[in-house]
């Protein structure tokens, strides 16, 4: 019999390899011939339309005020819309393996963002050690004068998404409190209003591009990437939190990174520096000693 902390593992486990493995499958679209906007156009769409429909299945509905829907313009902006074509745009010249790298960095954007405007956030000597390692992690993969370091503007473009979602997360504890299917679900579907003028404005290539240029391997990546780490891992997230709490789900910023990384090297055969590689050793590193509990 499955005992509730087992339970726990097995859903945080399916979040890790799921969401670990999107920049892999994220990597396949573009390949397929998938430009940026498309790509985020599907997900959003699809996880949107995943987390609603689930959202409403429990009897929840969206509020109807002015006041709830700006703070869902916010989410959707810096949870969704931004950070996934900054993403999908990195990652034309970035490789899912060192986009997993870069995409650590989250945590530690979240702690400097938290320190100014979040009570009882403040850093203390450890946090601090913690971002220097890790940036300093980041700092050699950057590096170009290094064999094996990233494209800079790719790389720029990443760590730009990381620090949206870095925003989105303080943002939530600052903004008015909903229930989390509500504001996921909210968050989606603003984040696929946002880009709505600039798919109109290109609809005929995405047209185009979905009927003629992309291969059929691009589409299915795309269409799990709206359904399950958009979809089912937003469902699962709450799931999470409600039985473990976020202090449980911060796990994943040691294991994503890690999944991400290997899934890049193993299945799509990414090049592997030893600069990526001690970048993730650092990162992680970092983020354990930010873990340290002061006595």
């Amino acid at each position: 019999m499955l005992t509730p902390q087992l339970i726990n593992w097995l859903l945080l486990g399916f979040l890790v390899i799921t969401w670990g493995t999107s920049f892999m499958v994220t990597s396949v679209a573009i390949e397929g011939g998938l430009t940026a906007l498309t790509i985020t156009l599907l997900r959003i769409s699809l996880g949107a339309t995943v987390v609603t429909l689930f959202a409403y299945s429990r009897g929840l509905r969206l509020p109807l005020n002015a006041k709830s829907w700006g703070s869902f313009m916010l989410l959707g902006l810096f949870g969704s819309a931004l950070p996934f074509i900054l993403i999908s745009w990195g990652q034309q010249s970035v490789t899912s393996a060192s986009t997993g790298v870069l995409m650590a960095v989250m945590p530690f954007v979240t702690m400097l963002i938290a320190h100014y405007f979040v009570e009882g956030e403040t850093l203390n000597r450890y946090k601090i050690s913690g971002l220097i390692i890790a940036f300093s992690g980041v700092t050699f993969l950057l590096n170009p004068f290094a064999a094996g370091s990233v494209d800079l503007f790719g790389a720029l473009a990443i760590l730009a998404a990381a620090s949206s979602y870095a925003l989105n997360t303080v943002m939530i504890r600052l903004l008015p409190k909903f229930n989390p299917l509500v504001a996921g679900s909210g968050m989606l579907l603003c984040g696929a209003l946002l880009i709505l003028p600039f798919v109109l404005s290109d609809v005929e290539n995405i047209i185009q591009e979905l009927t003629y240029i992309a291969k059929p391997n691009s589409i299915m990546a795309v269409i799990w990437l709206g359904l399950m780490p958009s979809g089912v891992a937003s469902i699962i997230y709450f799931v999470v939190v409600n039985r473990a709490g976020p202090s449980f789900l911060s796990n994943c910023n040691f294991l994503i990174p890690v999944v991400a990384y290997f899934a890049g090297t193993l299945i799509l055969n990414d090049a592997v520096s030893s600069n990526s590689l001690i970048a993730l050793i650092g990162i992680l590193a970092g983020v354990a000693l930010t873990r340290v509990k002061r006595r």
